[in-house]
């Protein structure tokens, strides 16, 4: 019987070992021409603002099966676009981006949040202007299969987050335009 017992916990063992062997992370590379980071604030209550920024790069490690994975992204701040070529260049001024100083900013994740098979959550560190800030990304949507084009594994998401600017040394004539910023994140990257 104290045979059987045993032989029973070494195949529960090598059956949870085996699960674990069978979960492999995937690397991911963003397509920088469907990623694209979008922030709206308040205009005087007037109007919801919304730009955008044209560069961004990073990857994304997903193992589904073992609910891990990490997200990097860098965004070139000097690609900021508001439709209008003299704005770009006063969001980029030292009271607000600062790109002449800090011509990135960075977002660097700490856990991936799972519901199932699916991330749900990215928290992690944003930095902007030098200042670090946790923040949580909320995943809206999210979907992995191969791309119809380039028949590669791909995946794509969007995700949200709210921060004040003023945390970021950024907060000048707030109250008025709105600190609290929504960061939205268009990502679509290809398996590496």
């Amino acid at each position: 019987m104290k045979t059987l017992k045993t032989l029973v916990a070494a195949l529960a063992l090598s059956a949870a070992t085996a699960g674990s062997a069978l979960a492999a992370p995937e690397t991911y590379g963003l397509d920088a021409g469907h990623t694209f980071p979008r922030f709206s604030y308040s205009h005087f209550g007037f109007s919801k603002q919304l730009s955008r920024f044209d560069k961004t790069t990073g990857t994304i490690v997903l193992d589904r099966a073992a609910r891990t994975g990490s997200v990097d992204i860098t965004i070139d701040t000097t690609s900021v676009s508001t439709g209008l070529p003299l704005f770009n260049e006063h969001i980029q001024g030292e009271d607000f981006l600062n790109t002449a100083k800090y011509p990135t900013a960075t977002f660097k994740s700490t856990r991936v949040v799972f519901d199932g098979d699916k991330p749900v959550a990215v928290d992690g560190n944003l930095t902007i202007k030098g200042v670090t800030r946790p923040v949580t990304l909320t995943i809206t949507s999210f979907l992995a299969m191969p791309h119809p084009m380039t028949k590669k594994d791909a995946i794509g998401a969007n995700a949200t987050v709210t921060v004040k600017r003023s945390d970021f040394n950024a907060g000048k004539y707030a109250p008025n335009v709105g600190d609290d910023v929504t960061i939205d994140i268009a990502v679509e990257a290809v398996k590496q």
